[in-house]
C-alpha cells in the first residue's frame, strides 16, 4: 500500500483504477483514458495532484538561495508578486536532479517539485540551504488538483468564493495567488489553459465534489500523461535525470546565465558544453502517420548514416490519431528518420518536440 491522497476515497467512489506511481496510490483513469484526454482538450478535466511535493522557501536569503539552487534565475521574477518560474534544479556535474516550478510571493517563495524525486529533492535542498539564513519547509497538509482545459477556468470560478472567482479573473498565465485560503495558479501539464490550487485536504474534497457534480470529468495520470506528451512536456527519468544535461532535454531556454557573477549549481559544466560547441544530441519530436505505436526505449536511426538514438516518451496521440514521441537523438539530424519497430524499419518525421496546443494540432 503507498501513500494516499485527501482524494483517495473519492477516488474508489469514482471507480478509478489505482496504482502505484512514486510510492502513491494515485488513479491511471476512471474508464477510457482516451475520453478523459478528449475531455480536457475539448472541454475540461479534473486531476488530483497531490503526490506533488510543495515547499516553501522563507528568509532573508531566500531570493540568494535560489539563484544558488536553480538554473533559472529567480531575479527575473522581482517586483511581480506570484510570478512563477520553471527550472531545473542541477548537481555540481550539470545534471537534472528534478524540474519544478518555483512561485515569487511576498517576500518568500513556493517551489513545487515532482513526487517520484521528493526524498532526494528535499535532501538536496537542505544541503544547499546551509550556508544561507533561510527555511525550508515541505507542506504535506496541503492537496493539489488541476483543472484544465477550455472550460476550466470558468468552471472554478463558479465554484469559487466571489474574492477567489475575481482573482481568477485576473490571473495572468504562469503567475499565482493566494486568495480565501487558497493558493490558486494558472499553471498545467496539458498543454491547455487552466488552474492548479493548493488547499487544505477538506477544502480539497468538497471543491472536487463540487466540479464532478457540475460535469467536470475526473481524469487519471494515463491522459495526463498523453496529453503532456502531447504538449510537448517533459517527464522526469524519461526525458531528463541526473545524467542529462538541460541542453540536451530542451530546456535551455530555462538556464540564466546573462549575470556572470551569478554561479549557480551546474553552470559550469554547461558553459564548458557550450564553448565547446554545443551539446551532441538534442530532444525532438517524431511523427509517425501508418499504424503503430512509438514507445519510449525503441531506437531512432538516422538517414544515412550509422548514428542512432532513443526514444524517451512515445504513444498513441488520440486528439491527432496517429503515433508521435520525444527523442534524443544526434544534433545532426534532418527531417527524418527511422524507428525500429517490431524489426521493422519504419519512417516518422522530426519535427520541434511539440503536437498539440490549446487543442490545435502543430503538425
Amino acid at each position: 500500500m503507498g501513500h494516499k491522497t485527501a482524494l483517495y476515497d473519492l477516488h474508489k467512489a469514482a471507480g478509478g483504477k489505482l496504482v502505484d506511481f512514486g510510492g502513491w496510490d494515485m488513479p491511471i483513469n476512471y474508464g477510457s483514458q482516451i475520453e478523459e484526454h478528449h475531455q480536457v482538450r475539448r472541454h475540461a478535466g479534473l486531476f488530483d495532484v497531490s503526490h506533488m511535493t510543495v515547499v516553501d522557501v522563507a528568509g532573508s536569503d531566500a531570493r540568494a538561495y535560489l539563484r544558488k539552487l536553480l538554473a533559472n534565475d529567480v531575479a527575473r521574477l522581482d517586483d511581480t508578486s506570484g510570478k512563477a518560474l520553471y527550472s531545473g534544479m542541477l548537481n555540481h556535474e550539470g545534471g537534472v536532479i528534478d524540474d519544478l516550478i518555483v512561485y515569487h510571493l511576498d517576500g518568500w517563495y513556493r517551489v513545487v517539485v515532482n513526487c517520484a524525486t521528493r526524498d532526494k529533492d528535499l535532501a538536496w535542498m537542505d544541503e544547499c540551504a546551509a550556508p544561507f539564513d533561510v527555511t525550508v519547509s515541505e507542506r504535506p497538509e496541503l492537496a493539489m488538483i488541476a483543472i484544465q482545459g477550455p472550460e476550466a477556468i470558468g468552471q472554478v470560478q463558479k465554484a469559487a468564493s466571489d474574492a477567489q472567482a475575481q482573482a481568477i479573473s485576473t490571473l495572468k498565465v504562469f503567475c499565482g495567488v493566494e486568495c480565501d485560503g487558497w493558493f490558486i495558479a494558472r499553471t498545467g501539464y496539458t498543454g491547455e489553459d487552466g488552474l492548479e490550487i493548493m488547499l487544505s485536504a477538506d477544502d480539497a474534497c468538497a471543491l472536487w465534489q463540487t466540479l464532478t457534480d457540475a460535469g467536470v470529468a475526473p481524469c487519471g495520470l494515463g491522459a495526463r500523461d498523453t496529453l503532456r506528451l502531447e504538449a510537448g512536456m517533459n517527464l522526469y527519468g524519461h526525458e531528463m535525470d541526473d545524467t542529462t544535461s538541460p541542453l540536451v532535454a530542451n530546456m535551455s531556454w530555462t538556464v540564466a546565465l546573462e549575470d556572470p557573477e551569478r554561479d549557480f549549481i551546474g553552470r559550469e559544466p554547461i558553459e564548458t558544453i557550450r564553448a565547446n560547441g554545443g551539446p551532441a544530441t538534442k530532444l525532438v519530436g517524431l511523427v509517425m502517420r501508418e499504424r503503430g505505436v512509438l514507445r519510449a526505449g525503441q531506437s531512432v536511426n538516422v538517414v544515412g548514416n550509422d548514428a542512432s538514438g532513443i526514444i524517451t516518451s512515445g504513444s498513441f496521440s488520440p486528439t491527432l490519431g496517429f503515433s508521435v514521441a520525444l527523442a534524443r537523438v544526434p544534433s545532426a539530424i534532418g527531417d527524418s528518420a527511422e524507428v525500429n519497430l517490431r524489426n521493422k524499419s519504419v519512417a516518422v518525421e522530426v519535427v520541434k518536440p511539440c503536437f498539440v496546443r490549446h487543442g490545435n494540432a502543430l503538425v
